[in-house]
């Protein structure tokens, strides 16, 4: 278990660091996906497989649909032009590399069974849902409206301002 847990932890600092490192937006995003499988299979190895599921669905699946169409929307996605194929296989290498060593960890976890250092407290989506809508729902209204104000606000920046010839209204 200790060796899975470690794995996983450098699959996710690994990846993390890359997310910000990275210059352009799509590695990064596959990056990101990366370090979000990773943590969920920490959450699994540390006995929590209910938000090792959330962490898979929620962010890595819709969180990430989200981030992708922020890109395609700001359109940060494009490649430069020239030498598109030789940037192909850099750009999936990392990401696929950390991705095959987070499946043989999966593949060796189920072969080899696993235990796991604390007992398994299972908690039902109903508890879950009734904790972060009863006590925590102003907090997830609130992180829900910045967020908003911030996919508002980037598309704002980020927006393409076309020239105009002279003597156009610029009102419109």
């Amino acid at each position: 278990m200790n060796i899975l847990f470690f794995v996983a932890g450098g699959v996710a600092v690994v990846s993390t660091i890359m997310v910000v490192t990275c210059s352009h937006a799509v590695h990064a995003l596959l990056y990101l996906v990366v370090s979000l499988l990773s943590t969920g299979l920490i959450f699994y190895v540390l006995g929590a497989p209910f938000a090792a599921t959330l962490e898979v669905i929620i962010y890595a699946g819709a969180i990430m649909v989200l981030f992708v169409f922020v890109v395609m929307m700001l359109d940060l996605g494009h490649a430069r032009e020239g030498g598109r194929k030789n940037r192909i296989l850099p750009l999936f290498a990392g990401p696929v590399i950390l991705s095959s060593v987070l499946l043989a960890e999966i593949a060796y976890a189920i072969i080899k069974g696993m235990e796991r250092p604390y007992p398994v407290q299972m908690v039902s989506p109903g508890e879950v849902a009734a904790e972060l809508y009863g006590p925590y729902a102003l907090g997830i209204e609130i992180a829900s409206m910045l967020l908003l104000a911030g996919l508002a606000a980037a598309f704002h920046l980020a927006r393409h301002h076309k020239e105009r010839p002279a003597g156009e209204d610029k009102r419109r």
